[in-house]
Order: structure tokens, then C-alpha cells, then sequence
């Protein structure tokens, strides 16, 4: 009897430890600010959270003066024709057929502005290819129509499903659920029940795979989109954080980054497509320490004794 005591004694303390595990778990996800996300109306960027969406929203900009000058050159040059060249002005048209000069000019200054672009936008698209030494490696699968996460490294997966999902549309299950959650109302159809969840500053490598249709893992405030392909093993990667000129300037800091951001299956995938809501959680790097202790308890079974005491 003493020995069934005792046994059901450390069971009782072992399940109370893993329980408490879990629950700081929690608490290290809670009060962070939703940073990644669509606004109703918008039409610029959502703020640029790593270096490869830096580099992106750059590109774009330099791309948009250049697309604003020729534009600008073509209408002027339009408006010249037609006051120059009208009937009225031009009673005598030429009857010329060629201009050698002409010619060369229209093709070589667009050759050279395609090569200025190519020579800036090629790296910035190689550079989300070409995967630095990573601090942590999560394993991302899509399935028709939820996202399973996988931490390899920690031996745990987990699968993150819509919140609402099924619901007729904003009910008010949907919106104590949301709440009990710590999502806004306006974050219904982005919400989900589990996150992936990276420390800031860390480089995360994300493998990119899926299990029956093809679909597309993309977080806009990471500047990255990579497919889902069946059968292949994608790669990507990313860093929440400040820039680095900006920090040793002292004008931003990756603390800035502790936020929650929002992305969504972007590869066409079934009926319900649209309700593949993805979720990143950048935490400090503590509260990413408490969250592992507590999700390698919840999800791999391992003893949280073991974690508490290497943490």
C-alpha cells in the first residue's frame, strides 16, 4: 500500500509540474501586441519585421521610381508629339521610314534599365534561398486546411487549426473564443489556436513541405512566401529583429519586434483555402525558453522536471 502511495504520490507531483510548466508556458505568450497584420483600407506594407522584407520593400520602392520616371518620360514625350506633329502644326508629314539612332536608343536604355533592376533584385531574391547558420529549425506542413509545426530539434509537433473554424461567421462563441485566446475581434479569420512560436533576433531556417495538395507558406511582415510542394522539401528563413545599423545607432532595438504576426496559405488549396491562417509569435528569448519547457511537456511527453532544471 505504501509503495502504491508513493507511486501515486510522484505521478500527482510529476503531473502538477508538468501542469505548471505548461501554464508558464502560456504566460509566456500572453500581452503581446499584434504587429503583423492586414488593416482594412490599407494599401502599403505591413511594417518589415526582417531583413529580407527590408530588402523587399526596398526593391519595390527603387523599382516605383523607376516605373514613375518612364512614366512620366512617355506621357510628356506624348504630349509633345501631339502638339508638335498634329495636322494643324505639321501640315506636311515626313515620309521617312527609319532612324538608325532612334532604334538603338529604344532598345539599349531599356536593356540597361532591365539590368540595373536584375542586378539588385536577383540577390535580394537568392538571399531568401541561401539559408545563414540557423539558430533554431521549425518543420512546416500544410494539409488540407490546417498547418502542422514541427520543432525536430526539441522532438514535438504540433498542429494549428482557425479559430472558428466551422462557425457560421462572428458569433459570439467565436468571440469569447477569440478572447479566451487573446485575440481581437478584427483578428477573426487570422486567428489560429496554436502559433509558431521563435525567439526574437534568433535565424529561424523553416522547412517547407505538405502532406496531400500543394500550398504556400507566407508571412508578409517577413518578406517571405515559399511553396508547400507534395514530395519536395522546401527552404526558407528568416530574423525578427531590428536592423543592425539601426541598432548600433541606437535607434531601434529587436525588443521593438516582440509582437504577434499574421500570414496566410497563399497557394490555391481547396475549399477551404482561406481559412489556412498562419501564426508567428516572436518572443524574447526567456519567454521562448519557458514556452519550449512547457510545449516539449504538452506535445513530446517529455518530463518537465528535466527541462526546469536545465533551464
Amino acid at each position: 500500500m505504501r509503495i502504491t502511495s508513493l507511486i501515486k504520490g510522484f505521478l500527482t507531483a510529476i503531473a502538477s509540474l508538468m501542469l505548471a510548466t505548461m501554464s508558464m508556458a502560456q504566460d509566456a505568450l500572453e500581452g503581446l501586441e499584434s504587429i503583423g497584420k492586414p488593416s482594412a483600407g490599407a494599401t502599403g506594407f505591413q511594417p518589415a519585421a526582417t531583413e529580407l522584407a527590408r530588402d523587399a520593400q526596398w526593391l519595390d520602392g527603387m523599382v516605383n521610381y523607376i516605373i514613375i520616371a518612364i512614366t512620366i518620360f512617355v506621357t510628356l514625350l506624348l504630349i509633345w508629339v501631339i502638339i508638335r506633329f498634329n495636322k494643324k502644326a505639321n501640315k506636311e508629314p515626313a515620309r521617312f521610314t527609319h532612324h538608325t539612332m532612334v532604334e538603338i536608343v529604344w532598345t539599349l536604355v531599356p536593356i540597361v534599365i532591365l539590368i540595373v533592376i536584375g542586378s539588385f533584385s536577383l540577390p535580394i531574391l537568392f538571399k531568401q534561398l541561401e539559408i545563414p547558420e540557423s539558430d533554431l529549425t521549425v518543420k512546416v506542413t500544410g494539409n488540407q486546411w490546417y498547418w502542422t509545426y514541427e520543432y525536430p530539434e526539441n522532438g514535438f509537433a504540433f498542429d494549428s487549426f482557425m479559430i472558428g473554424a466551422g462557425a457560421p461567421g462572428l458569433t459570439e462563441e467565436v468571440k469569447a473564443e477569440l478572447a479566451s485566446y487573446g485575440y481581437a475581434e478584427d483578428e477573426y479569420l487570422l486567428a489560429a489556436d496554436t502559433a509558431l512560436v521563435v525567439p526574437v533576433g534568433a535565424v529561424v531556417r523553416v522547412q517547407i513541405a505538405a502532406s496531400d495538395v500543394n500550398h504556400s507558406f507566407a508571412v508578409p511582415a517577413f518578406g517571405i512566401k515559399m511553396d508547400a510542394i507534395v514530395g519536395r522539401l522546401n527552404e526558407t528563413w528568416f530574423r525578427v529583429g531590428a536592423d543592425p545599423l539601426d541598432v548600433a545607432a541606437g535607434t531601434d532595438s529587436d525588443e521593438n519586434y516582440i509582437g504577434v504576426y499574421f500570414g496566410q496559405c497563399s497557394e490555391l488549396c481547396g475549399k477551404n483555402h482561406s481559412y489556412m491562417p498562419i501564426v508567428v509569435k516572436v518572443v524574447s528569448q526567456e519567454n521562448y525558453d519557458k514556452w519550449l519547457a512547457g510545449a516539449e511537456a504538452e506535445y513530446a511527453g517529455i518530463e518537465a522536471s528535466t527541462q526546469v532544471a536545465s533551464n
